[in-house]
């Protein structure tokens, strides 16, 4: 069988390039749905200006989405709207869901939420399939047929998500309260002022007040699991490259935000606060679902 040449790394170069300065065109087409419903509340100055903000994006967003699909073993519409689900889901739907639960009434309005939702679908639907086209992969080659090692059913099904789900329950909690929640301004800004309460107390205080919070969250766990599938169950990459790339893929493009101002979150501290606690726990998380959901691939000569 003729195999495929590879591909230069001129071209890598060039689409690199390419990819950084498309990124911020359809990540400001998304943003032009928020901007007319963002509050008219004053943002102290993010760690960069706004433009320098929008290279970095372009630059981290690029090298990611291409290391999805350089990593996946699908091709064409299956592998664009693959990653466009995962892509939305993790970087969009996960997050803002999220603003919701924490952030309506405090600083987000009825009109304002939906169109947060809106904001991510120019990159996931427009700037991920053409992404797919520049790198070559739009067109069917003619690879082996892949098949994965087969499932066992409790153990995917019922062990697998229950692990899945406690253990982001688990890191979002204790990243939380150690990271972000060591912050006075941020715990101000969710209406707890005053010093921090001992682990234990506050932990057994939010189950208390909050019930539907861990619950919640086990929610969360188990759709960025989902949304992650396309990425780990496409991979032709080892175990462990998978898992690296799915933490970066759950760690990067949801938390370039915080390095710019933003009137939902006009504090830069809690922005720092908060990047520091999601990059760390879902850096972690990535790797754990990856290891779990990762399936060997026999190929089929």
């Amino acid at each position: 069988m003729k195999k495929n040449k590879r591909p230069s790394n001129w071209f890598y170069a060039g689409r690199f390039l390419l990819l950084c300065v498309l990124f911020i065109p359809f990540f400001l087409l998304g943003a032009m749905a928020v901007d007319p419903f963002i509050p008219d509340m004053v943002s102290e100055p993010g760690l960069v200006s706004a433009e320098l903000a929008l290279l970095i994006m372009g630059v981290l967003n690029a090298l990611l989405v291409m290391a999805l699909i350089e990593s996946s073993r699908y091709r064409g519409w299956k592998l664009a709207l693959g990653l466009a689900f995962a892509y939305y889901g993790a970087v969009t739907f996960i997050m803002q869901i999220e603003t919701w639960y924490f952030l309506s009434g405090i600083s987000v309005s009825e009109a304002l939420l939906p169109r947060l939702f809106i904001m991510g679908l120019p990159v996931a639907l427009l700037y991920i399939p053409l992404a797919v086209l520049l790198m070559g992969k739009m067109k069917a080659d003619s690879e082996p047929a892949v098949h994965l090692e087969a499932i066992k059913p409790f153990n995917y099904y019922v062990f697998k998500p229950v692990l899945i789900a406690l253990a982001y329950v688990v890191l979002y909690w204790c990243a939380g309260y150690f990271i972000a929640w060591q912050n006075p301004a941020l715990r101000a800004f969710y209406g707890s002022p005053g010093e921090a309460l001992p682990f234990a107390v506050h932990t057994v205080n939010t189950l208390r007040n909050e019930p539907l919070l861990f619950p919640f969250q086990a929610l969360r766990g188990l759709l960025w699991a989902l949304f992650a599938l396309p990425v780990i169950y496409g991979s032709k990459w080892s175990r462990w490259a998978t898992a690296l790339l799915v933490a970066l893929f759950f760690s990067i493009p949801q938390n370039t935000g915080h390095i710019m101002a933003n009137p939902l979150m006009p504090m830069a501290s809690i922005r720092m606060s908060h990047m520091i606690e999601t990059v760390s726990s879902t850096f972690i998380f990535g790797i754990i679902v990856a290891l779990l959901l990762y399936r060997k691939s026999v190929r089929s000569e």
